[in-house]
Formats: C-alpha cells, sequence, structure tokens
C-alpha cells in the first residue's frame, strides 16, 4: 500500500509506517481490511460457492440469474452486479466452470470498479488544515472522528477537535473522551450554543497553539433538512473567517451497515455541503461492505477512510486493492 504522505517531516511519515505495519499480518493493513470486510466476503464466498457441485457448474441462464442475486445481497447495487453477471456470461458461457474461476474473475471486475484517483487528504498551504465532518445521525460520525484524530496524532500531527455538536450531550462527552485517549486538545460550547461559534473557536484555537489539524464535529442531520443544512453553511463561511480556504477537507461519514441508503444520503450530503471525501464506518458490522461500489461509481467523491472496528485504532486509509483483496482472501 502506498501511504500518504503529508507536508511535515519524515518523522511524521515514520510514525505512519511504524502505526500501520506489524510483525502479525492480522495487524498489518490486509489483515486489517481482511477482519473488517469479514461478512461481506462470507456474503460473497459461501453464497457463490453454494452454486457449485463436486464437478463443476455450467454457465446458463439459471446460473448467471443466480449469482445476479447473490452479488446482489452485498449491496453493491443491481448495475455492477449486472456488469459483472454479463462479463461472466461472455467469457463463460455454456462452459462449465469451477468456482475459484468464476471467483477470480469476479474479483477482476471489482478492482476495477473501486479503481480511484489517490484520495490523500488535502493540506492547507498554510496554517491548520481545517476538516468538517458531517452524516446523519447515527452513522458513526463522532467516533469516526475520534479514530481521525488519532490517525494523525499517530502520524506526528498537533490536533485540535471542535465538539460542534452543541445540542447533543453524549456527543460532546464522548468527543471528549477521545480527546483525552488521544492527548489532543478539545473546544467545546455550551449546552445548545451556535455550532459556528464553536468551529471558530476551533480553528481559533488551532491557529493560536500551532495546531497542524482541526477537526469539528457537526450535529448529525438528515440531507431533506434544509434548516440544519444551511447551518453547515454557515459553519464553512464562519470557519473560513479564520482560516483561509477553511474548511479545506469536508468528509461524509457513512454507514456501512445502512447498505443502499447510504446512496440517498451521500447525493444529498455531496451536494449541501460539498463534501470532498467519504469515510464509511462500521464496515466491520456489515456484509455490505459492497455499498463501496456504487458510492464510487456515482459520486465524484472518493472514499478516504474506512472503519473496521471498534478500537481506536481501527481505522485505515481506503485502499483498493487492499480492500478488494479483503474480499476474496480467508
Amino acid at each position: 500500500m502506498a501511504f500518504w504522505r503529508s507536508k511535515k517531516d519524515d518523522a511524521a511519515s515514520t510514525s505512519s509506517s511504524e502505526g500501520s505495519t506489524t510483525e502479525g499480518e492480522q495487524t498489518g493493513v490486509l489483515g486489517r481490511f481482511r477482519q473488517g470486510l469479514k461478512k461481506t466476503r462470507q456474503v460473497l464466498g459461501t453464497d457463490i460457492r453454494d452454486l457449485f457441485k463436486d464437478e463443476g457448474r455450467l454457465v446458463d441462464e439459471q446460473f448467471l440469474k443466480d449469482l445476479f442475486a447473490r452479488l446482489v445481497r452485498t449491496d453493491m447495487g443491481a448495475g455492477p452486479a449486472a456488469k459483472i453477471r454479463d462479463d461472466i456470461g461472455k467469457r463463460f458461457r455454456a462452459r462449465r466452470v469451477e468456482f475459484d474461476e468464476i471467483l477470480d474473475a469476479i474479483r477482476q471486475q471489482i478492482r476495477e470498479m473501486l479503481q480511484q484517483e489517490r484520495a490523500d487528504l488535502k493540506w492547507a498551504e498554510s496554517g491548520p488544515t481545517v476538516i468538517m465532518v458531517v452524516g446523519v445521525n447515527g452513522s458513526g460520525k463522532t467516533t469516526s472522528i475520534g479514530k481521525l484524530a488519532n490517525f494523525l496524532h499517530k502520524e506526528g500531527h498537533k490536533v485540535v477537535l471542535g465538539a460542534g455538536d452543541t445540542f447533543r450531550a453524549a456527543a460532546v462527552e464522548q468527543l471528549t473522551v477521545w480527546a483525552g485517549r488521544i492527548g489532543c486538545e478539545i473546544v467545546t460550547g455550551k449546552p445548545q450554543a451556535d455550532p459556528a461559534s464553536v468551529a471558530f473557536q476551533t480553528v481559533e484555537k488551532a491557529v493560536e497553539s500551532g495546531a497542524d489539524v482541526a477537526i469539528i464535529d457537526t450535529a448529525g442531520r438528515l440531507q431533506t433538512q434544509t434548516h440544519l443544512m444551511s447551518q453547515l453553511e454557515k459553519i464553512r463561511r464562519v470557519a473560513g473567517k479564520r482560516c483561509e480556504g477553511a474548511p479545506h477537507e469536508t468528509l461524509l461519514v457513512l454507514d456501512a451497515t445502512a447498505g443502499q441508503n447510504a446512496i440517498s444520503q451521500a447525493r444529498g450530503f455531496s451536494e449541501a455541503a460539498e463534501c470532498t471525501g467519504i469515510v464509511l464506518a462500521k464496515l466491520d458490522g456489515s456484509a455490505k461492505g459492497g455499498v463501496v461500489i456504487p458510492i464510487l461509481e456515482q459520486f465524484s467523491l472518493p472514499v478516504k477512510f474506512v472503519g473496521l472496528g471498534e478500537g481506536i485504532d481501527d481505522l485505515a486509509r481506503f485502499d483498493t486493492d487492499a480492500f478488494t483483496d479483503a474480499l476474496f482472501t480467508e
């Protein structure tokens, strides 16, 4: 995996490498993806294997129909599933094939579908890089912020958190706990304070303390709640007054367990909040890891990070090869 490089010195790069690989494969990049995609891999492998007998299977209309149904179960969507089905039909129709042949063909197609340009975080040319994080209630947004802060902290960056979800005390408490565990500063406001004021104070704290990154939490909301979506515009505007170009990233957290519902969330937020990338959370708790395919297919938003577990270290940069290999490798 080609690791992301920031504008920081070699010490940060060394920290990144040491934090991402260990002697045991299960704590390496591929191992982490394997663990996180375990449920999706079981659906792909077990369901497709069930289509075969010891002597293989004839690729006919019934086989292709059954294959399509099993691919859709991963929530990759009817379009990508049909593309894979049609490719296999074209290549193997009227032939008797083995399970491994079909699985390899599916792997090749998924790898092509998941190709995206390198999706590094966009860093400010000067001053702190400001990251605003948005999503619906229950998407795993606040937890993902804690993991991202920890991720960047371990790479050697000084991080300031902003508890902008002022309407939910639990979110502020949770983020405060994360900050304590990581060892980074946090800015909080009074209950139900203006989230934009918290965002301004967070950016100001980052500027004054010489922090590298300011990560701002926002209240969960539906993309259909126009008054709340306009609140995000205010946060963006206010943050930009204190730091030129802020926010430099607006990351949308999507719940992998939501499957196709995540698509409508992405569509609404990507337009209203001017999102620059996606964090796919709770990948380890879902058999619907295939949802990343239509997300990449339908939007110009790259998947930048994926949540692979409940621990503070269970966040990884999205990597096409590791993701694809993990779907098919025990």
